[in-house]
């Protein structure tokens, strides 16, 4: 079964250069990008994405990384996409990231891990929604 997961590329990966590096590990994987857009979030948009981390102690640096610079978010497509795009980017720690995976090769810190992705069906149908409207979204 087809499925959908919202991928972001953040501030510290495009500041780098490193779009392009990470869309193609992401297609290499076998996931299909079916909609794309750059952004630059503002403080309030970066707070309404991230509100389930409010009350955690790394809230307000997730929040500064996040309006940074621009970030490239996109909806991909996939048998399982949310595992596997999961499994793409590899651990939060990039420390203890799996060898190849987008975090071991490109994150700074777990703070700056250069990637995020859905982490269930309710996280990507709600994250995709933020970004997205249904008739941005192409098969």
């Amino acid at each position: 079964m087809q499925q959908r997961t919202l991928s972001m590329i953040k501030p510290d990966a495009t500041q780098r250069n490193l779009t392009g590096k990470i869309i193609s590990k992401l297609e290499g994987g076998g996931l299909k990008i079916v909609a794309a857009k750059m952004l630059h979030l503002s403080k309030q948009q970066a707070g309404e994405f991230y509100v389930e981390h409010k009350d955690k102690v790394f809230y307000n640096t997730l929040i500064e990384n996040m309006i940074a610079a621009t970030i490239i978010v996109q909806v991909l497509q996939a048998e399982d996409a949310i595992a596997l795009n999961r499994k793409i980017m590899g651990s939060t720690d990039p420390e203890t990231a799996e060898t190849g995976t987008v975090r071991k090769d490109f994150a700074i810190s777990m703070q700056k891990n250069s990637v995020h992705g859905s982490d269930s069906v309710e996280s990507a149908a709600r994250e995709i929604a933020f970004f997205f409207n249904e008739d941005e979204i192409f098969n």
